[in-house]
């Protein structure tokens, strides 16, 4: 019923300014559209991701966006980290981490977050 339709990430922020900052500024992303000052949406790829004014923002403690980045992934990962993002490291069997990438299993992984503690992922695969 949904596998031919597109989807888009939600993510809820406490200030908006704040999230534009790091979503346009410190990841690139480009604005689309401002509804009133209490969503913007963002273009990532071929998709979009709605960041949203709320009062429930950060109480999300699962991964809530991953962007697939290839090889490209330790270029990322340090561009990210030169613009002052900091990265998670988690302790998960059968990965070990590598600077601030996760590897093992086939795959590499790198998890940071949002200034409201939205937890997001870079990807290779």
């Amino acid at each position: 019923m949904l596998e031919n339709s597109n989807a888009t990430a939600n993510l809820a922020v406490r200030d908006l300014a704040r999230a534009k900052a790091f979503y346009a500024g410190t990841l690139g992303l480009k604005q689309v559209h401002d509804e009133g000052g209490e969503l913007i949406v963002y273009k990532s790829g071929n998709t979009t991701i709605n960041v949203y004014r709320s009062q429930f923002a950060g109480t999300n403690k699962a991964t809530a966006v991953t962007w697939t980045v290839g090889d490209a992934i330790g270029t990322v990962v340090a561009a990210l980290k030169s613009k002052g993002v900091v990265f998670e490291h988690y302790e998960m069997p059968g990965l070990t981490l590598e600077g601030d990438v996760h590897v093992g299993q086939g795959m590499k992984v790198a998890w940071f977050k949002d200034p409201d503690g939205n937890i997001l992922n870079l990807v290779d695969r």
